[in-house]
């Protein structure tokens, strides 16, 4: 080949080779980078745009070009990223504004419990677009971050949440005793700190409403469950008659309308149905209790290597090889969670 046929090869060629590998070259170093962080697919998708934006700009500079044309082809590549921008400002723009905006507030977690509109359940995976989350039926819901950070977000405080019912008890009953039986019923499923409150005096009946403090939100589903039958069994072993939603005081019999009485054999009691409902979420959330168990690791790690002592250099190999450990479970589980 002539020399200045090879020559205009290197000059195009060259430049294209070295940008396309050192565009994966960085998109695999950021990839590891982010790899151990509980939002590494955040990172990673606003990442790989970013590069792929560069690396565009950096070949236009080093292919041989005309200063002149260098510039138009620049010009009509910001005309390029304008027009997409432009076009597609209520879609991706806008979900990835919502994302980066919804991470910066930080207002729930992998493993939290929210609810968003109509949407209730655990959050599964955060990324740049959208935000899933795990229904009570199992389910997954993906929500676009654009619906999340227009919508009031409901986030259950994963040190305790106050969980509530309503029933509604005829006038013919003292709200005193009401309140004892509601407050037994609270007690009965182990809420903490319960209390009564009459929310309205209707046309037939008062409504009554019973709040507790649970601590363990994890069975927040069957807790409130659980807080609706025990309040069925206390009134009922007391007497009380529920009007709930209505019962008009207008009777040809002359007794209350009350069940028999409890069976002598009930069957079993359902066990925590969270474990079925939010599977996926909960897995998640460990994974990112790992993660922050690393870097607490880390941090330790780092003030043990300030000191020169024999001791700690055998808790640095030690703790090192906890953090190994640590990574690879993380590494196993959450690909369980993506498939």
């Amino acid at each position: 080949m002539p020399t200045r046929e090879l020559s205009e090869v290197l000059a195009w060629g060259l430049p294209v080779l070295v940008t396309l590998v050192g565009t994966f070259a960085v998109q695999w170093l950021l990839g590891k980078t982010f790899s151990h962080h509980p939002n590494n697919r955040l990172y990673r998708q606003f990442s790989q745009i970013v590069v792929l934006l560069v690396a565009v700009v950096v070949l236009l500079l080093a292919l041989p070009f005309q200063v002149e044309t260098r510039g138009q082809l620049l010009s009509l590549f910001g005309l390029v990223v304008t027009a997409i921008i432009a076009l597609s400002s209520t879609t991706f723009v806008s979900n990835a504004m919502a994302g980066l905006t919804l991470k910066i507030i930080g207002s729930f977690r992998t493993g939290d419990f929210i609810e968003v509109g109509a949407h209730f359940g655990r959050v599964r995976v955060k990324t740049l677009l959208h935000t899933e989350i795990q229904s009570e039926d199992r389910d997954t819901v993906t929500l676009p971050n654009i619906f999340v950070i227009t919508n009031p977000v409901k986030v259950v405080d994963q040190s305790g949440t106050l969980i509530s019912a309503e029933v509604s008890i005829g006038y013919d009953v003292h709200r005193e005793q009401v309140r004892i039986q509601l407050r037994e019923a609270a007690e009965r499923v182990e809420l903490r700190d319960p209390f009564v409150q009459i929310l309205t005096l209707g046309d037939y009946a008062v409504d009554y409403k019973i709040t507790g403090f649970l601590a363990d939100v994890g069975t927040l589903v069957s807790k409130k469950t659980e807080l609706k039958g025990a309040m069925l069994d206390t009134l009922h072993e007391a007497n009380i008659e529920v009007m709930s939603p209505t019962v008009m005081n207008q009777r040809q019999i002359s007794r209350p309308l009350l069940p028999a009485g409890a069976p002598d054999q009930r069957g079993p009691e359902p066990g925590r149905v969270e474990e079925l409902m939010f599977d996926k979420a909960e897995i998640a959330a460990r994974v990112e209790r790992f993660h922050d168990q690393i870097r607490s690791i880390q941090a330790e790690i780092s003030e043990l290597k300030k000191s020169e002592d024999d001791g700690a250099r055998l808790e640095i190999a030690w703790l090192e090889q906890q953090v190994k450990s640590l990574r690879t479970f993380v590494a196993r589980v959450d690909g369980g969670v993506d498939t």
